[in-house]
């Protein structure tokens, strides 16, 4: 790397590239160019240190991000016809299944064994609950998962669980545990958990093994170090025994993975576990006006659970921030879809593609789906299901289609699906639907709720579970829905329409 190249980096991230030796500590905000600063800094270590690339890794959360990392330290050493000399960039998954190909045996692991996904993973739950003869409405799969994912990303092993374990609930999940783990071992198959799990296990078993790893691994660079877990941790920790030379990037601000044992607090005490740490302050953000900074450091700045940092910028203080308080989810979709047209309308160079509109929950969509397709604007919905396509919307339409309609064959074959004794009990609901709704002329909402008691649909979901509590507020907002009609007809016939608005997935233009 020549002085040209590091002219690319500002003052603080020279600082943090070109220090290499010891604990490195970089709290970088929001667009203050961590990840050019990562790459750099494996760069600087190839080029400028000499370092073999086999004594360097990398570890991100996604492997798009090992990716793209690879592809810009290939562009800045300018060697692409020498890829396999680049260092080990992947995700700690990815690390340690590699790791337990070659190491496994020495804990009992086949090289050969099989990665259970999430589904695998409540499939094999589900076995264990038959096997225990334990009712899966009680320990729900999905709830029974996130359960012993915790414990795993806690670093509690099956059988250390029971000693956790208390009250009778928990004392049934320390059984599945068990079972689920023997499940595994059948089945020669380890859960994305394990993977971490495992290999923590194995360099504590075996100090040869963790020895070999420590060595090699001279340079260890990890990226959003707030979104480890505690596993996560302890396996960094394990890693950088040797030399020390381990560098974290992360700013407790954008911690969003708590929800899966993810921990801020482990770049606080990352000080304590490496006293030599060396701590560096990325705060020129590159991406935003100073007015979005402001802004946003006055909300974050009320959060006195850790350091914030205080980004500023060489642009521009841009637009103010516009605050609309609105009536109803209605106002509020209009006033952001004719802000859209507006901006469009008046800067002919504005596309689409150059919106985009951020919504708390899955629920919300559906009226600013609605919205848009009034205006006939085209959208592509990033990491979601439209609204009236999503799992549960469809099953509580099918069974009032079918209240209207009992000859509806595609409705039937949907709702039987979802049970038989949820079925029965629907079907003797709907055989007294029609006098009931003559006598008491019954309103679109009265009777997606009494579809809801009589087919006991919402017991199939677990509000303590985060997947399952979307669905139960998609649920709420399809009531939302029938509560603006009063003909249950003129409501099936809308969602109809707008189905039938939906336009193929495309780039919007």
């Amino acid at each position: 790397m020549n002085n040209n190249l590091l002219k690319q980096l500002n003052i603080k991230q020279i600082g943090a590239v070109t220090h290499t030796e010891g604990p490195i500590l970089i709290l970088a905000g929001a667009g203050s160019g961590k990840t050019r600063c990562i790459t750099y800094k494996v760069a600087y270590l190839i080029s400028e240190k000499e370092v073999n690339p086999e004594n360097i890794i990398c570890l991100t959360f996604t492997n798009k991000a090992a990716g793209e990392m690879k592809e810009r330290i290939i562009k800045i050493l300018r060697s692409k016809d020498n890829i396999s000399s680049l260092p080990f960039a992947g995700t700690f998954h990815s690390l340690c299944a590699k790791i337990l190909r070659r190491e496994g045996k020495n804990i009992g692991i086949p090289p050969n064994f099989l990665i259970y996904d999430e589904q695998d993973k409540k499939e094999a739950i589900k076995e264990a609950l038959i096997q225990l003869d334990l009712d899966q409405k009680k320990f729900h799969p999905a709830a029974v998962a996130a359960i012993i994912s915790q414990a795993k990303n806690e670093l509690i092993s099956a059988l250390e669980y029971p000693q956790f374990a208390h009250g009778s609930f928990q004392k049934e999940i320390a059984r599945i545990y068990l079972a689920y783990q023997k499940i595994l071992r059948e089945n020669i198959a380890l859960d994305f958990d394990d993977l971490i799990f495992k290999t923590v296990n194995l360099f504590q078993k075996n100090k040869e093994v963790a020895s070999y790893y420590q060595h090699k691994f001279r340079y260890i660079l990890v990226d959003e170090y707030q979104d480890t877990n505690h596993a996560q941790y302890v396996l960094t920790k394990l890693l950088a025994k040797k030399w020390e030379n381990i560098c974290v990037v992360g700013d407790a601000s954008q911690s969003i993975y708590a929800w899966r044992g993810a921990d801020f607090k482990n770049i606080s005490n990352f000080k304590k576990d490496f006293p030599r740490t060396k701590v560096f302050h990325l705060e020129q953000n590159y991406r935003s006006t100073q007015t979005i900074l402001d802004a946003a450091f006055s909300i974050i700045s009320k959060n006195q659970s850790h350091p914030i940092l205080k980004l500023w910028t060489n642009k521009n203080s841009g637009n103010p921030t516009t605050i609309y308080q609105a009536q109803n989810e209605h106002d509020e979709a209009e006033f952001v879809i004719n802000q859209i047209v507006n901006l469009k309308y008046y800067n002919p160079e504005i596309t689409y593609a150059d919106f985009a509109i951020l919504y708390r929950t899955n629920a919300q969509s559906r009226v600013i789906e609605e919205s848009l397709l009034s205006k006939s604007i085209p959208y592509i919905l990033v990491g979601g299901v439209r609204f009236y396509e999503r799992k549960e919307v469809k099953d509580v339409l099918s069974y009032i289609r079918l209240l209207v309609n009992p000859k509806d064959s595609v409705s039937l074959r949907r709702v039987e699906k979802l049970g038989k004794k949820r079925l029965e009990k629907f079907l003797d609901f709907s055989q007294k639907y029609t006098d009931a709704k003559v006598e008491n002329n019954l309103s679109p909402l009265e009777i997606l709720d009494q579809v809801l008691e009589s087919s006991s649909y919402l017991e199939l979901y677990n509000p303590e579970i985060e997947e399952d509590l979307s669905r139960l507020e998609n649920i709420k907002e399809l009531r939302s829905v029938a509560a603006e009609f009063s003909d249950l007809n003129q409501f099936l016939e809308n969602v109809a329409l707008v189905e039938q608005e939906y336009l193929p997935a495309g780039s919007p233009r």
